[in-house]
């Protein structure tokens, strides 16, 4: 299963929000395709990056939760 850590601005790990809490999915697109539709709720509830893992393999990470400038 797959499922995403939560960190802050100097990129610790933190506790994740009740958002993030409990979710894993089957496969990295499904994944990433939640968080694609979630980032701003788990940004707004004061994450600042993730990192995505599958069953205790980091993936990839910590990717910054700010929008993207211009």
């Amino acid at each position: 299963m797959w499922h995403w850590t939560c960190h802050d601005e100097s990129g610790a790990e933190v506790e994740a929000p009740d958002l993030v809490k409990g979710q894993s999915f089957p496969n990295q697109s499904d994944a990433e395709t939640w968080l694609g539709q979630s980032w701003r709720e788990i940004r707004d509830a004061g994450v600042a990056s993730v990192s995505l893992h599958e069953q205790g393999r980091h993936v990839y990470g910590p990717m910054s939760l700010s929008p993207a400038q211009d």
